[in-house]
């Protein structure tokens, strides 16, 4: 329980001094693709699972059925539209924005081509939990890495520095409206997107602790 009173991302030996930073050290670049490979494979497991996908992966799924073009590759747009967006609100990517891009993405579309989608109800919401504490533990180890926020975290950031309102309602509306668009471009939602939507902060601050206990 303790893990859920986190309030500051723990600083590793391999932690960057600066989210603007270039050249990482190898370690530092290491965990970053590890959590991220994590993140994306768990996002993958979420929609193999068919109880309903996480916020942006509804949204992604929805322009994937009306493009036909995979879930992955509609990620990718996804995130580098986002990723545009920063122009506006004055935001700097740094290697672990492009590289959140890029595998996450890949990520996604591998685990839907080597697994299997499970057949049974105890399965299907099993993988589904899972699924979740995968992303968790995975943002807990990219965040440490601190080589610069996903695309949509810096959306968040940047929204809430010209807008002055909390975070917490910034968030919640994106997540909100994304979901709502992809619903009706026909991406699923479903138990699995509560559970990710009320899951994933506590999951997350679960990898924290994992990552400040674990790993040196």
């Amino acid at each position: 329980i303790m893990f859920l009173t986190i309030k500051k991302i723990p600083v590793k030996t391999w932690s960057s001094e600066k989210p603007l930073n270039f050249k990482p050290k190898f370690s530092t670049f290491f965990f970053l693709c590890l959590g991220l490979v994590l993140f994306g494979l768990g996002e993958g497991l979420l929609v193999l699972s068919t109880t309903g996908n996480s916020p942006w992966s509804v949204f992604a799924e929805g322009i994937s059925k009306k493009t036909d073009i995979s879930i992955g590759a509609a990620t990718f747009i996804v995130s580098v539209s986002v990723l545009f967006s920063w122009i506006f609100l004055k935001q700097k990517p740094g290697i672990g924005t492009v590289m959140n891009i890029i595998i996450i993405a890949g990520m996604i579309d591998v685990t839907l081509y080597l697994f299997d989608p499970p057949t049974n109800f105890f399965s299907k919401y099993l993988l589904s939990v899972v699924s979740v504490l995968l992303v968790g533990l995975g943002s807990g180890i990219y965040l440490v890495a601190n080589l610069g926020p996903g695309p949509r975290d810096g959306l968040m950031t940047g929204l809430t520095k010209i807008t002055n309102l909390p975070i917490a309602f910034v968030r919640a509306c994106l997540e909100i409206s994304v979901v709502l668009i992809g619903w009706y471009l026909g991406g699923t939602v479903g138990i699995g997107t509560l559970l990710f939507a009320f899951g994933i902060g506590p999951c997350v601050a679960f990898g924290l602790y994992l990552v400040d206990k674990i790993f040196n």
